[in-house]
């Protein structure tokens, strides 16, 4: 059917044929390879959301339950109600205690500042559930109570899991309390490691001192050397 309505009675009934058969095919190919570009930019432009958002939540994570041992809630005073504890006439039996906790008010101020900044994350990048755990936990930070993080771990754990195609964990399986992770003492092992480095030069710059010494105490014996020699000419020489 569709041989009988080309003609080839003249040749340029033949190439009109041909150029518009030519041209529908490039349309044709031109609407397939723009759909196609346009499916595979939005795919990417998905697949990259999904992955920044398991990359913050994972970091979340990790911020929220990287600790298994001592304390696993947050402490939500700063460094001014510690004072006020310290100042206050009435807690003269807790200085002590007080004392310890204005010391360790510094790594308590950096727990408290990664875990704000990862429920911020939370409240933006989240499921429904999780936002509300965290929302929760931000209203216990502002009302000056500690805050555990174990429920926000494990809703933040199965949806990593489930994102990635992992198999869940088994319901046997029982794992202990997750709580915010402690930062590292990094300035402690800066400061001993200068200390290693100070010391060495130290045994450097003695060690040269003593090469010095050394030196000039061979100068010393050779001048000596040198001011006994006439005196000890023997008597046939003269």
């Amino acid at each position: 059917m569709g041989m009988r309505n080309i003609d080839f009675s003249s040749w340029q009934s033949v190439l009109a044929t041909l150029f518009g058969l030519a041209l529908v095919t490039l349309m044709g190919v031109g609407i397939r390879l723009l759909t196609m570009m346009t499916i595979q930019q939005r795919r990417e432009r998905m697949n990259r959301q999904i992955n920044e958002r398991l990359r913050t939540l994972i970091a979340a994570y990790k911020t929220l339950g990287g600790s298994f041992t001592g304390n696993l809630t947050v402490d939500p005073a700063h460094l001014r109600d510690l004072r006020k504890r310290g100042s206050d006439p009435m807690r003269t039996t807790d200085a002590s205690l007080d004392l310890e906790a204005v010391a360790g008010s510094e790594r308590g101020r950096r727990i408290r500042d990664a875990v704000e900044a990862a429920l911020s994350d939370i409240i933006l990048l989240g499921t429904d559930e999780q936002v509300r755990l965290a929302a929760s936990a931000a209203d216990e930070l502002v009302a000056g109570r500690p805050v555990p993080t174990h429920d926000l771990v494990i809703s933040l754990r199965n949806f990593v899991r489930e994102a990635l195609d992992l198999q869940p964990i088994p319901q046997d399986l029982v794992l202990p309390a997750q709580g915010p992770t402690r930062p590292s003492g990094a300035g402690a092992r800066g400061k001993g490691e200068s200390d290693k480095q100070s010391g060495g030069g130290g045994s450097r710059g003695g060690g040269g001192g003593m090469a010095a010494g050394g030196s000039s105490n061979e100068g010393n014996v050779g001048d000596i050397g040198d001011a006994r020699s006439p005196g000890d000419q023997t008597p046939g020489s003269r």
